[in-house]
């Protein structure tokens, strides 16, 4: 059965020793606000929310490398230990059930990653004068690929006006068990990623 949780629970996904869970899908969803416009008004542009993971060692700092090694994005979808594979990108959010879904096998992950930040960041944010408050129903759930079940979701209810990103969620490794962390930070300045990579430098 899964776990709703609230901003700042954490449950434990594998236990010492457990061959239980192995591969996780961790799928991250959203909604546009309807934004109201008169009659004459241009139509506005749509909201390209990108969900993007940041790989982090034991002391919560980005990895050693360049982008492409501490970070899945839309621009490198697949980390190169073959872990992490990220399905693409959704340029509008629209349509049921997850926007965009980033594949993780637990196994896999090289020794020296042991946080995985989830992250989701407007693009182009301030040149299109959008925020998080135009955003509505956004969740973050993860699912047992081998079981084909869902393990847990977290649903943001906050108030994120003003926010260009938002750090979501953490998986994370605490000796051999690996837990999820359901974390709901906005941030306010993030309409490029490396804004957001930042945080963890």
């Amino acid at each position: 059965m899964s776990v709703n949780l609230v901003k700042g629970q954490k449950i434990s996904l594998v236990k010492p020793g457990s061959e239980g869970l192995k591969r996780i899908m961790v799928g991250l969803g959203w909604d546009e606000v309807e934004q109201k416009r008169s009659f004459f008004a241009p139509k506005p542009q749509d909201i390209d929310c990108d969900a993007s993971v940041i790989l982090c060692g034991a002391d919560g700092k980005v990895i050693n490398g360049g982008v492409n090694a501490c970070c899945v994005y839309f621009g490198n979808l697949r980390h190169a230990s073959g872990a992490i594979v990220h399905q693409g990108d959704n340029l509008t959010g629209s349509g049921e059930g997850d926007d965009e879904e980033i594949m993780v096998d637990l196994r896999a992950l090289p020794a020296d990653v042991d946080k995985l930040v989830f992250v989701v960041n407007i693009y182009d944010a301030n040149v299109r004068h959008q925020h998080f408050g135009m955003i509505r129903n956004a969740f973050i759930r993860l699912v047992d690929q081998d079981k084909r079940t869902e393990i847990c979701r977290y649903n943001l209810t906050e108030d994120y006006s003003g926010m260009t990103g938002v750090v979501v969620g953490e998986i994370y490794r605490r000796g051999e068990e690996w837990k999820f962390n359901a974390v709901g930070q906005g941030v306010a300045e993030a309409s490029r990623l490396d804004k957001l990579i930042n945080l963890y430098r």
